[in-house]
């Protein structure tokens, strides 16, 4: 993984400079055969199974940091449809809505429109993976106790972006023809989530008729 990032980010984009990894750290290494795996056309669901003699945490924190990047281009693609006029709550249909809280502004779950929602998200997840003391960028530093339990708030916060963008806003995505490469993504990210067991059950009913299809 790279150095932290150093520069102040401009809140009103969605489009957010990504995270990379040190090219000669065990996580570049690690990034690269999670890639050329998928690349390769391997079976998606063997593709995310934690290779033997590798470290979980290092393995879940490759797979965290580049669901970020993909999904946060995937929003920042439907991003000026997703208005407060359009979507005045973050919601998965009619049935899901979704409250924000951060234990700093937003001390209780709070309802806010969709794209205020998802700034909010996106700007939640950079500070977590740029904080050296939950991603450790140093050989050597080890993750603290509770790194499982920060990645799985993350990805199932992801898993909301998705949510939304499947039930408000896929036209768009089939308008742009990149249905195909949303549809991998989220592929990818269902089968790591539910082989290493990341995000509850629950969490993954609103897409549950959609993943039968897709995933099964």
């Amino acid at each position: 993984m790279s150095i932290a990032l150093k520069q102040v980010f401009n809140k009103d984009k969605t489009f957010r400079p990504k995270r990379k990894f040190e090219p000669g750290t065990q996580r570049f290494e690690l990034h690269k055969r999670a890639q050329a795996s998928l690349n390769s056309g391997v079976d998606m669901k063997a593709a995310v199974q934690l290779p033997n003699g590798e470290d979980l945490n290092d393995w879940v924190a490759v797979h965290v940091v580049d669901f970020f990047n993909r999904i946060n281009l995937i929003y920042g693609t439907i991003c000026e449809f997703c208005t407060e006029r359009t979507c005045p709550v973050m919601s998965g249909g009619p049935k899901y809505e979704y409250r924000w809280q951060d234990d700093l502004k937003y001390k209780k779950p709070t309802a806010l429109p969709a794209p205020q929602y998802m700034n909010l998200l996106m700007d939640w997840i950079e500070v977590q993976i740029n904080n050296e003391d939950i991603f450790p960028t140093s050989v050597g530093v080890p993750f603290p106790k509770n790194f499982l339990q920060i990645c799985k708030k993350i990805l199932c916060r992801l898993f909301r972006v998705f949510v939304h963008v499947y039930i408000h806003h896929f036209d768009r995505i089939i308008i742009m023809g990149a249905e195909a490469h949303v549809n991998t993504c989220y592929k990818h990210f269902y089968y790591f989530v539910t082989e290493l067991n990341l995000i509850d059950r629950k969490e993954l009913e609103p897409l549950k008729e959609m993943t039968t299809r897709m995933c099964h």
